[in-house]
């Protein structure tokens, strides 16, 4: 029997000819029912995940950047239903540590007919997360770095916010790890990851993988121009554990406390701050559509 497929497109997000090309490649498969959703913005995909699940879908596109693929994710989360992401954001960071084209055909023919896979996802504060999760100095970056200037410019936007942000004060934070204190003092941000390269194509976690049942964890003391400079530096020549100003270390479960409310971020979108956050790994839980090996 042809299966039920559901296409969650945020319509403002543009992948090679289009969304008309996309149905035009849809109806060339063996499809049997097509849901078609469409949303102006990603925090309105959750409710359509929902109605595609409800009405049977079997396989899930996501035409969007990462903010659209967390938001989908995050409903899709241990349901054992496949995603397969059409990469039409900006950065596109899960797709591009996935090896997922940014190519519309390529998409669609993996999301088809490529391996079907679980992944991890982390759960931060109650939602899923693909990429990464931060708080202090990546959050405000990424913040800074939305609208208008990341369509001008794209994994630009993430320096230039990156430059205006690097003064920024050191907070108190207290980061215990499955439940043992490792960090109490002063950092400028707190990162977690589920792959190895995050906002502006840094590569923060240099063995992250996506299917370990694991959380990258990450701390920086860094303060200033010169200080980012040096831990930039490091994480571009593959060495971030290396830098005096950061420690990395990996989880099951995290826990933090800052001293004053931050704001955080989950795979590029910002949320409202807060002085403490619980994650965890969830192991498995995303099935994906990958390319063949």
């Amino acid at each position: 029997m042809s299966p039920t497929v559901a296409v969650v497109a945020h319509r403002k997000k543009t992948l090679g000819a289009g969304l008309d090309r996309l149905r035009v490649l849809i109806a060339e498969q063996d499809v049997g029912e097509l849901l078609w959703y469409e949303v102006p913005k990603s925090k309105k995909a959750r409710k359509k995940v929902r109605e595609a699940l409800e009405q049977g879908a079997e396989l899930v596109f996501v035409w969007g950047g990462d903010g659209m693929v967390q938001r989908c994710a995050d409903v899709l989360a241990g349901s054992g239903v496949p995603m397969a992401v059409l990469p039409a954001g900006t950065g596109n960071l899960f797709a591009t540590n996935l090896g997922i084209p940014i190519d519309l055909e390529e998409a669609v023919e993996i999301g088809f007919h490529g391996r079907r896979d679980k992944l991890d996802l982390g759960l931060l504060n109650g939602e899923h997360f693909a990429v990464m999760a931060g708080a202090g100095f990546e959050a405000e970056m990424i913040a800074d770095a939305d609208g208008q200037a990341k369509k001008q410019l794209g994994k630009l936007s993430y320096v230039k916010a990156a430059v205006r942000h690097v003064g920024g004060p050191l907070v108190p934070m207290k980061i215990k790890i499955d439940g043992t204190t490792w960090f109490e003092g002063d950092a400028s941000c707190l990162l977690l990851g589920n792959v190895s390269t995050i906002a502006g194509g840094i590569e923060a976690f240099d063995d992250a993988r996506p299917d370990d049942g694991w959380l990258e964890v990450g701390v920086s003391t860094a303060k200033g121009p010169v200080q980012w400079a040096r831990v930039i530096g490091r994480m571009a020549a593959g060495r971030s554990d290396d830098s005096p100003f950061v420690r990395i270390t990996r989880a099951r479960k995290v826990s933090a406390r800052f001293g004053t409310p931050l704001t955080y971020e989950l795979d590029g979108g910002e949320r409202e701050a807060t002085d403490r956050i619980t994650a965890k790994a969830v192991p498995g839980a995303l099935t994906i559509c990958l390319p063949a090996v």
